[in-house]
């Protein structure tokens, strides 16, 4: 099963210096039929305007993923991290026991982000977080795990969940496949280009619900850059 979530079906909110749409319910966004999927909470496609960003706020007991599609943002949080993360590059929040931080856009150009959360096996532990590059070229062809809570993956971010985050760069024409145990929930968005996952259309920004699919084959119509959630129920 194969759900196609066309990106003007989202929900969102237009703040100005913030124009935001929600894969998932969030904030003042609610729709029963959309409170997650699986593991996966949130899923949030966000346009930060320059100079701007999120003020410090709390977090508690979630895993937050945080994918630069343009731009960059500067975090700084209660544990005395302080980042810069750019576009190619992912940071990882394990929010834990409780941690406050800052998100801004200071670069001289529009900011634009996936946010992803995803529920934590374990609850109360101390927060973390942590930052990479991840250049595209890389991943050119091929799935890599940006962040995951299998051991396996070495070169991703830690998470501290049985899913694992993943990212891929195909050029049009080219094809991309991914394996998909029977009881997995998996998201797809292509951050750019259109795609075919099992022979369904995607534009750029819609999101794909995916169950009881075994195998994933994903063509790039476009050239295109994907960002793919495999999580437990």
């Amino acid at each position: 099963m194969i759900e196609r979530r066309p990106f003007d079906s989202l929900g969102g909110a237009d703040h100005g210096w913030l124009k935001a749409k929600h894969h998932f319910s969030f904030a003042g966004y609610n729709d029963a039929r959309r409170m997650g999927w699986g593991a996966l909470r949130v899923w949030n496609d966000d346009t930060i305007a320059s100079q701007t960003g999120f003020p410090a706020h709390p977090h508690a007991d979630m895993e937050i993923i945080t994918y630069v599609r343009e731009g960059a943002i500067t975090h700084r949080d209660s544990l005395g991290n302080e980042g810069r993360t750019e576009a190619g590059d992912v940071q990882v929040m394990s929010a834990g026991s409780g941690i406050t931080h800052s998100e801004y856009n200071l670069e001289p150009g529009t900011t634009r982000i996936f946010q992803i959360w995803i529920i934590p096996d374990e609850r109360g532990r101390a927060p973390s977080w942590g930052a990479k590059p991840f250049p595209t070229g890389e991943r050119s062809g091929r799935f890599v795990a940006l962040a995951s809570g299998f051991k396996e993956d070495h070169d991703a971010l830690p998470l501290r969940t049985d899913a694992r985050v993943l990212g891929a760069t195909l050029k049009a024409g080219e094809t991309a496949s991914y394996t998909l145990a029977p009881d997995r929930y998996a998201y797809l968005v292509p951050a750019k280009g259109s795609v075919e996952i099992n022979g369904m259309h995607l534009d750029a920004r819609d999101g794909a619900a995916i169950r009881n699919e075994t195998a994933l084959t994903i063509k790039a119509l476009d050239d295109a850059e994907l960002v793919l959630v495999d999580s437990a129920p």
